[in-house]
């Protein structure tokens, strides 16, 4: 018999968000990155762009903005991508955070925490 693994689905992280799509941003995913939903994300300054929430950078990434709703793929061009950006309560299980150490984790709570975005 073969086994199937269930991948993440779109916007399972998410318990619950303001209505409408008020807690939603549409953004592009910078070139270069394949993530799954649920990945948390910061905006790089100079182009707007989504990249993975980094702490130890400083080019608008180590700040966390936001949580992917959808996994993209953006290893061979920038994307459209849809982000969870404020007023939304989402099941920390589900995220997904670069392997960073605990007071990298605590700044990104402390960040998504800053736009209305609770973690259970």
């Amino acid at each position: 018999m073969t086994t199937k693994t269930e991948t993440t689905h779109a916007g399972d992280f998410i318990i619950s968000e303001a209505n409408g799509n008020r807690s939603r941003e549409s953004g592009t995913l910078i070139s270069g990155q394949n993530l799954a939903a649920g990945t948390v994300v910061g905006k790089i300054t100079a182009s707007g762009k989504y990249a993975q929430y980094n702490n130890d950078l400083s080019d608008g990434s180590n700040v966390a903005g936001g949580i992917l709703y959808a996994a993209i793929d953006a290893s061979g061009g920038d994307a459209l991508c849809a982000v969870i950006a404020r007023d939304a309560e989402v099941n920390s299980d589900q995220l997904t955070w670069p392997n960073d150490s605990p007071l990298d984790l605590n700044a990104g709570i402390a960040d998504l925490l800053a736009v209305g975005i609770i973690i259970r």
